[in-house]
């Protein structure tokens, strides 16, 4: 009779727990790979429209994805995902689809790369979620994407680029006599330096924009669909507001600048992110031999 006693009250605890437990309604994609891979977007409108362009609910950059690919609707409660006469289809769980009913962890393809994985979560899950992604991808001392993904990114990138004719942007960033900054102030006082230096940075920047450290001291900017003209121009406002940021570290201030060097496609001619990044280190190299803080850029051809 007791062990009877015993289970119920256990079954009787956890259903209290279930009714207890965050409700698990809000709805996500994950991207899980493609060109924007670690990406989360919450499905909170009655229409969501996936694809290429720029008024998409959810833009997405890959070969193979039209500029309105698919769409995600709530009909009576229930969301479905419908095909909008794209180019190359929408998949399912490998199976092409016109309109069907989405269920926690179908995985959607679109274009020749990009995966989606569609779930519910809880709010806990999501914070959850988003720490993990957000560890796997961003450099924990910046806040910027780390090296490993801008490579990835980069690779798609230069590809978007010169299939589908759209102007791309390298900046490559060094920041001036860094080593003598930790040799003076110590490394905790560069640690900073860093991290302010990539916040400054992150307000600068576009939420397309591709905002990377490469490696120590060394960062990266890819922009996509700018002229020379206006990519010159952005690099110098980073020159010149890391030049006026203001560093303190145990009551010193620190004063740092920046060289940039630049490289453009088609302008460059790079095919490969080795030829892409040869280009805008060369530059950056003839940035620092001219007097460092200051923009180089490759010479249209």
């Amino acid at each position: 009779m007791n062990d009877w006693d015993d289970t119920t009250n256990v079954a009787v605890d956890l259903a209290t727990l279930e009714a207890k437990a965050p409700a698990r309604n809000l709805a996500y994609l994950i991207v899980i790979a493609g060109t924007n891979v670690g990406e989360m977007h919450k499905i909170e409108d009655k229409v969501t429209v996936l694809g290429r362009s720029v008024d998409s609910n959810i833009r997405l950059i890959d070969d193979g994805i039209s500029r309105e690919h698919c769409k995600i609707q709530f009909n009576d409660g229930v969301l479905t995902v419908e095909d909008m006469s794209s180019r190359n289809g929408t998949f399912c769980n490998g199976q092409r689809l016109s309109r069907r009913e989405l269920k926690d962890g179908d995985k959607l393809q679109l274009g020749k790369t990009t995966i989606l994985k569609f779930t519910y979560q809880d709010h806990l899950e999501e914070s959850f979620q988003r720490q993990m992604l957000e560890s796997a991808l961003r450099d924990g001392l910046t806040g910027a994407y780390n090296k490993r993904y801008f490579m990835d990114r980069l690779d798609s990138e230069i590809k978007f680029s010169l299939r589908h004719k759209v102007n791309l942007a390298l900046m490559f960033f060094d920041l001036d006599k860094f080593k003598s900054v930790n040799d003076i102030y110590g490394h905790m006082a560069g640690d900073k330096v860093l991290a302010v230096f990539a916040e400054s940075v992150q307000k600068s920047i576009r939420n397309e924009d591709v905002f990377a450290r490469y490696g120590g001291e060394e960062f990266a900017i890819l922009t996509r669909a700018i002229s020379r003209a206006d990519v010159f121009q952005f690099a110098d406002r980073i020159r010149e507001d890391t030049a006026n940021l203001i560093i303190e570290s145990d009551g010193v201030y620190i004063p740092i600048t920046v060289s940039i060097g630049i490289s453009t496609i088609p302008e460059d001619g790079a095919e490969t992110p080795e030829d892409f990044l040869k280009a805008a280190d060369k530059m950056l190299y003839e940035a620092k031999r001219l007097g460092r803080n200051r923009v180089v850029m490759t010479p249209e051809s």
